[in-house]
């Protein structure tokens, strides 16, 4: 069996294709008819993808934040992701070595801790039968004007599996899915395996980068203020109904692997996240299923509620719910106006550092989403 080393990473949305979905694979209900951004992350779990597995999970929030200043008609866009691991061989031959970890979501912390929770294991590593899977197993938004396209990045050849890649590639552009590919490695051993034709196929981007290279991050002034701000927003999340335990769980855990990997970045990034639409708990959290209309606070039942709301009386449970969400804006709003403070002290640092030529991951998907999102009509400030 050989070593081999795939990631796929990639931002869809559109019809269902014609592919069977796979068993594991659960559906979920498309999210509010608004402009929205649904990225996939299929990512190879097979031996030697420690360092491309560790720039996936420490820059997460960077390539959500692709989206934070971006503008269609004067609105902005949140983003949904979904999460598959493939190229496992702990993980069912029937299944191609795929799994469906996460299906499309707003739960970024869910995310979080599903992607530090992938471990690698040698496997075989089929690109197009997982591509073929994430056109197939999840819920696109129908829209031609949702920015859509798949980022699949690896080594070892493009073709390899029992899938054509370069017919999936070409059934995502007849469904207004663009495909990039990430060649981890030389470009010309890239174009040598195939994977320029995919993004050609697919009137995508063909893209390298290096897997084990370490993430640079740029330290600022407002780092500090930053990452305790977004910790500080937790206090005003009040969760109700059976999800509130685990899912605050989930939330302490994401900010607990960000901080940890805080000399990547993820700490400040985790923090300009919570502070941005992407960053949604309305199945748990009543702040934001108020604010969408979800849920009646007086009418439900006081074992639903967080204990801080249980004695209150029901006319006034929405008056305490009012207060969380303005002190919840007040961080929200604090910590974006530094980190515009922030991304200004970056952008002097950025021009005195030489370019290196060579990417990493969190680069080159926020370079091409920028570029690809803005030909369907969203303007970004930076």
């Amino acid at each position: 069996m050989k070593t081999k080393r795939i990631l796929i990473l990639g931002i869809l949305s559109a019809f269902q294709l014609h592919a069977e979905p796979a068993k594991d694979a659960p559906r979920v209900d498309p999210a509010p008819s608004k402009d929205k951004v649904q990225i996939a992350l299929l990512i190879d779990t097979s031996n030697s993808m420690d360092g491309l597995i560790d720039q996936t999970r420490t820059q997460l929030w960077k390539v959500v934040n692709t989206f934070v200043d971006a503008r269609r008609d004067g609105i902005a866009p949140f983003v949904e992701v979904a999460l598959y691991e493939y190229g496992n061989n702990s993980l069912n031959v029937a299944n191609n070595y795929i799994r469906l970890v996460e299906p499309m979501t707003r739960d970024m912390d869910q995310l979080s801790r599903q992607l530090f929770a992938l471990k690698t294991n040698g496997g075989e590593e089929y690109c197009g039968a997982v591509i073929q899977r994430a056109l197939a197993d999840l819920s696109w938004d129908p829209s031609e004007k949702t920015y859509k396209a798949i980022f699949i990045a690896g080594n070892e050849p493009f073709t390899q599996g029992p899938v054509d890649p370069r017919q999936a590639c070409k059934d995502a552009l007849a469904k207004h899915i663009i495909v990039n590919t990430v060649h981890c490695g030389s470009r010309n051993d890239g174009i040598a395996g195939s994977w320029h034709d995919g993004a050609a196929l697919a009137e995508g981007k063909f893209m390298v980068i290096d897997q084990d290279r370490a993430v640079a991050h740029i330290e600022a002034p407002q780092d500090k203020e930053i990452s305790d701000l977004g910790i500080k927003l937790n206090k005003t999340y009040l969760g109700y109904g059976n999800k509130r335990e685990e899912a605050a769980v989930s939330q302490a855990t994401a900010d607990k692997d960000a901080l940890a990997n805080a000399k990547a970045g993820s700490a400040v990034e985790r923090a300009v996240c919570k502070s941005n639409a992407s960053y949604y708990n309305g199945s748990w959290d009543l702040v934001d299923a108020l604010r969408d209309k979800k849920v009646d606070p007086a009418k439900m039942a006081a074992e639903d509620l967080p204990a801080e709301m249980r004695s209150l009386k029901p006319e006034a449970r929405a008056e305490f719910i009012e207060k969380a969400a303005k002190e919840r804006a007040s961080i929200q709003n604090r910590i974006n106006e530094l980190n515009v403070q922030r991304e200004a002290h970056v952008a002097t640092e950025l021009k005195n550092q030489a370019a290196s030529g060579t990417q990493t991951l969190d680069q080159a998907l926020v370079e091409t989403t920028r570029s690809q999102a803005s030909a369907l009509g969203y303007e970004f400030n930076k």
